[in-house]
């Protein structure tokens, strides 16, 4: 899983890495299995490049140590699909912690760990990044999603960390202006970069250079199509594969509420049996309930082409 010291890591594959939530069911909210089964199956059917599992939107800060293993074990057994694993922890100690356990879960199945900047200085997060990597030998992806993290770094920071850090296969862009960081990455690095967000600039970071997306929607199936035809280099067919989806990618993403719209557009799919979520995450406002179902039904009627 390493390369040479002097070696570049291959970078992470384009496509699209669904980000995977993490059902839950019952008054005390346990893993829902049989639905977590289920969405990681269907990523897979739609030809997901791999799964993102453990990320914010995998509501990992609220699961246990043993909780995140079985997660990684459920998505392992239900899809054949490489697997980046989800970091945390803004602290090395417990970074590391969680990596030894999601490669002793996952063994070869890890394509990579996702590690946040931990600090808006790049010398601070390239020593974070090197003790995890001689640690551990695992690729990383390093994320810069302030809103997640609290932390801002600059494009130019990111820069020099990957440049520094030669095991980093891929960063998850995640700051808005995120085309405009997409762009300067990509003239930089020779790293993957992703966007994400649900998607809502997509098209726009595909342009600038993106090597996919690393992001959930309800719909993965557009975000599939989406991004093939642009990495087969048909930029309108891509557009036009988004398109019919933008108003429900922008109802999906509503500050504060877009993990329970997008569980409940997974229940209403057929692909949760729950959209429980835990604290401190804010449940599905009913009143959304008629809007969700005329989004719906409108994305029903359209044909997603691949």
């Amino acid at each position: 899983m390493t390369a040479p010291a002097d070696a570049r890591i291959e970078p992470l594959a384009r496509g699209v890495w669904g980000v995977v939530a993490t059902p839950f069911t019952g008054d005390d909210r346990a893993i829902d299995a049989d639905s977590l089964a289920r969405l990681v199956s269907f990523y897979e059917t739609v030809g997901a490049t791999g799964l993102t599992v453990l990320g914010v939107f995998g509501e990992a800060a609220s699961l246990t140590a043993a909780e995140r293993m079985d997660v990684l074990r459920v998505a392992a057994e239900n899809s054949s699909l490489p697997i980046v694993a989800g970091v945390t922890s803004l602290s090395t100690a417990p970074a590391i912690a969680e990596i030894e356990n999601a490669h002793a879960t996952l063994g070869d199945r890890l394509a990579a760990v996702m590690v946040q900047a931990n600090s808006p200085r790049a010398d601070a997060v390239i020593e974070h990044l090197q003790r995890i990597h001689a640690a551990t030998g695992v690729p990383i992806v390093l994320q810069d999603y302030p809103k997640a993290s609290g932390v801002a770094i600059s494009t130019d920071a990111v820069i020099a960390v990957v440049q520094a850090c030669r095991f980093v296969s891929a960063v998850k862009a995640e700051a808005p202006p995120t085309a405009v960081a997409i762009a300067r990455l990509t003239a930089k690095l020779e790293v993957s970069v992703f966007g994400g967000l649900g998607g809502q600039g997509l098209l726009d970071e595909l342009a600038a250079g993106s090597a996919g997306a690393m992001t959930g929607f309800s719909y993965p199936e557009a975000l599939v199509a989406c991004v093939d035809a642009s990495l087969a280099g048909d930029a309108d067919a891509a557009r036009e594969a988004l398109l019919p989806y933008l108003p429900l990618i922008n109802f999906e993403q509503q500050p504060g509420i877009a993990l329970a719209i997008r569980k409940e557009l997974f229940r209403r799919r057929g692909l949760f049996a729950d959209a429980a979520v835990r604290p401190p995450a804010v449940a599905f406002p009913a009143e959304l309930s008629t809007i969700a179902d005329a989004h719906l039904e409108r994305a029903g009627r359209l044909q997603v082409v691949r």
